[in-house]
Order: C-alpha cells, then structure tokens, then sequence
C-alpha cells in the first residue's frame, strides 16, 4: 500500500497531500472508531507524525493502514524540539502533533510548539474530534452553558484541599482529569471543601466497554468510591457554587457602625466581611466614610 493512504474496513482510500503547516488532530480517547475521516487523511497525508508516545499512538495508526513516519514529542523534549519542527514546517513540511487520547495540548505536551509556531507565523490546523473533557460534560447532568476546565488536581492531600478552596465560590461547572488511584480521596477532599450536598458525576472509561457514571452528593460519591479499587480513566465534574444573594446594604452598615463602637475598625471591618460575604476593600471603604461622617 502506498504511504499516503489510509484503510477502513480493509478498503484503501487516497489521502490528499498537505499543505506546509502544523496539523492539531484529535485522536480517540478509547474507542477507535472515533477517528474522524478528515482525522484518517491528515494523518496519512501528513509528512510526520509527532506522537506523545509512538508505542500508544501505532496502536491506532497500525489499526487504519496509516504508514507516515512518526517520532515522539512529550513533556522532555517538546521545549528542545519546538523550533526544529517549526523549521522544518517552515521548509515546507506538514506535520501532524497527536497526544496519547483526545485534544492535543488539553492536559497533554505540544503547548510550547504551537506558542512558537504562532510566533512564527506558520499555518496551524485544528483537526477536532474526541475530547474527554467536553464528553464528560455533555453526558454529566449538569449545567453547561459555561464551565471551566482545571486539569489534575495537586496529588498531595493538603495542597488538594488549598486548590480546591480557591475555587470555593466558582459557579461553573468545573471539569478535574483524575488518577484512578486518587479518586476516592479527590471525591472526600470535594466534600471537605464544598460541603456534602454539592452535587458531583464521575465519569470512568468514556466511550470503552465499562464505560460507568456516577451522580450522587460529593457526600455520597465518596462513601461509594472508599476503599474501592478504580481502573480507567476518570473525569470529575462538580456543580459550580450557588451564586449568592446580595447582602442589604442598610443591614450591613448598620450592623458594621455597632460592631465599630466595640472593636478596632480592622476588627469590624474583617467581621462584617465575613459575616455577610462582602468584600473586606469595600467594607473599609464604608468603615472610612462612616468614621470620618461622609
């Protein structure tokens, strides 16, 4: 079979030849029959390949008849190799950039290249396709009309929680990629920090065979999932906060004027921030009028 073709089903299909530029494709992120058929021909067509790991990425390229030569390009070695390959798309090359599964560069190396090639003023290409990202949040239950994806959560416990806390008053719906091994202990440190009714769906094996979701409380997601050995990939969405109602600014003031009478204005100010969820800048600027009788 010549080099620039591709099979599907065992029937051979030309791939058109490229134009100079660097191609972005999306790969499937476990079933392989989520290629796209745009995805097959860049792939084939392509001068090279730039796997994340040839060994993972041949699974699927051997799978469709696709013989374009490949090399790796990962975390170690993307910053050195970025301007050779800029280069040599410059010379007239087309290049392909896939990762392991899903969207390049979502949580996955090619960051540094694509920076560089756009500096450089070459031709980049999205190939779209599978992504476990937006999957997971289609099939979630939970708003979607905005939403924020945050990637790994910090492996260690304290700096999960301090991640998570951060994120406290987000009203996004927020997307976490998560270790099976992490899992359970992600899903109780999501109700330490957001408390035990915020509604969670975890999303394990998307588009494989066991493919499982799991909708229930951060409460009850964690009672399921203790001492449970998970296999897969997972991803972790949360229901963003609820937004909260504003306070009574008559309310606030007067309640900030009597705390004033008994404690420094530091004091009130920190108290009344707190307790009526205002921001501290706003509550001194009032402090400062009402002392001085504005």
């Amino acid at each position: 079979m010549a080099a620039q073709q591709f099979l599907i089903s065992g029937q051979a299909f030309n791939a058109p030849k490229l134009d100079a530029a660097l191609y972005l494709v999306s790969t499937p992120i476990g079933n392989l029959k989520d290629i796209s058929i745009r995805g097959l021909e860049t792939l084939a067509g392509a001068d090279l390949i730039l796997c994340e790991d040839t060994r993972t990425s041949s699974k699927l390229l051997n799978a469709y008849g696709i013989q374009t030569q490949k090399t790796s390009l990962h975390e170690h070695n993307e910053v050195a190799q970025a301007q050779n390959i800029v280069n040599e798309v410059v010379s007239g090359k087309s290049i392909c950039l896939i990762s392991d599964a899903g969207t390049p560069l979502i949580s996955d190396p090619g960051f540094p290249l694509v920076r560089l090639a756009a500096q450089a003023g070459i031709p980049i290409f999205a190939i779209p396709g599978a992504s476990a990202v937006l999957g997971a949040l289609a099939v979630s239950g939970l708003p979607t009309d905005s939403f924020s994806f945050f990637g790994f959560l910090p492996a260690k416990q304290q700096a999960r929680l301090s991640r998570l806390g951060d994120l406290k008053s987000h009203e996004m719906t927020m997307v976490f990629y998560e270790s099976p091994k992490r899992t359970a202990a992600t899903l109780a440190a999501i109700g330490e920090a957001y408390g035990a009714d915020r509604q969670v769906v975890v999303a394990r094996e998307l588009t494989k065979r066991f493919e499982t979701l799991y909708r229930g409380t951060a409460q009850e997601l964690a009672a399921q999932f203790d001492g449970q050995a998970v296999k897969g990939e997972v991803v972790i969405l949360v229901a963003g906060a609820q937004r909260q109602a504003q306070a009574d600014p008559d309310e606030w003031k007067n309640a900030l004027v009597a705390l004033m009478e008994e404690l420094p204005l530091r004091g009130a100010v920190d108290k009344i921030a707190a307790d009526f969820d205002l921001k501290r800048k706003q509550v001194y600027q009032a402090a400062l009028e009402l002392r001085d009788g504005k």
